[in-house]
C-alpha cells in the first residue's frame, strides 16, 4: 500500500468518525482536504491536448462523488514561470479551469483572483502543454475560495445552508481560523472542507486534518 492509498484509508476513517459525531449532536466539526494545484479541461481542449476523441481515463475517484483523478497529466507554463506534471481532474468542465494557490499563481507571474469554481470571468489565461501539443486557456486561472461541501442532511445537522459563510477554526499544532468560508450544499456532496496548500501550510495541518465551524 502506498502513501496515497494509506491517506485514502486513514481520511475514510476520520469521515465516519466524524459523521457519526455529528449524528449523535456534536455538529461542529468537519474533516479538512488539501487540494494540490489541478487543471479542469474542457472536451475541446483534451481533444486539442491528447489527440481528436481522447476522453480522460480515469485513475482513481476523489472525495466528492463522480469526481476523479485522470491518469493524464499537463504542463502549464507563462513567460515567467512553468509547473510539469500537473493533475487533470474529471469529469470534462464547459471551459478549462486551471487552480493554483497564491504562491504559485506569483510564482508565475500571475495576478489570480480568489473565486469559487466556475467564476472564471476576467481571470488571466495560461498556456497548458501535453507533449507537443499546447493551448492557450484565456480567462482560466484562478485561486479557489475554500468551501465546505455538504449534502442537505448534513447542512441540516450542522445548522447552516447554502451559501451561508461561517469561520472555521482549524485545530492543529498551530491554530488557525479562516473567515468567510462558503458552504455548499448539494444532493450529490460529501462532507468536506477543501483548503489549498498555502492555507494547509499555514496551520501545519496534518492529513487527518479537521476544523471547527464557529458560527
Amino acid at each position: 500500500m502506498n502513501e496515497q492509498e494509506i491517506y485514502q484509508v486513514v481520511s475514510g476513517i476520520v469521515k465516519n468518525v466524524l459523521c457519526a459525531e455529528a449524528e449523535a449532536g456534536s455538529c461542529d466539526i468537519v474533516p479538512v482536504e488539501v487540494s494540490a494545484r489541478h487543471v479542469h479541461l474542457s472536451d475541446s481542449d483534451v481533444e486539442a491536448l491528447f489527440g481528436k476523441g481522447h476522453t480522460l481515463t480515469p485513475k482513481r475517484e476523489l472525495s466528492q462523488p463522480g469526481q476523479f483523478l485522470s491518469e493524464e497529466r499537463v504542463t502549464i507554463a507563462t513567460a515567467k514561470g512553468v509547473f510539469h506534471n500537473v493533475a487533470v481532474l474529471g469529469p470534462t468542465r464547459k471551459h478549462t479551469q486551471v487552480e493554483l494557490s497564491l504562491t504559485d499563481a506569483r510564482s508565475m507571474g500571475l495576478n489570480a483572483p480568489v473565486r469559487l469554481s466556475g467564476d472564471l470571468k476576467g481571470c488571466p489565461g495560461v498556456c497548458i502543454l501535453a507533449g507537443d501539443k499546447m493551448v492557450f486557456a484565456d480567462e482560466s486561472v484562478m485561486v479557489a475560495q475554500n468551501h465546505i461541501h455538504m449534502s442537505p442532511a448534513d447542512a441540516a445537522r450542522y445548522g447552516v445552508k447554502d451559501g451561508q459563510e461561517v469561520r472555521v477554526k482549524l485545530e492543529t499544532s498551530r491554530p488557525v481560523t479562516l473567515e468567510r468560508v462558503l458552504i455548499r450544499v448539494t444532493d450529490t456532496s460529501a462532507l468536506a472542507m477543501h483548503v489549498d496548500f498555502d492555507e494547509a501550510n499555514a496551520c501545519a495541518l496534518p492529513k487527518d486534518g479537521k476544523g471547527k465551524i464557529l458560527k
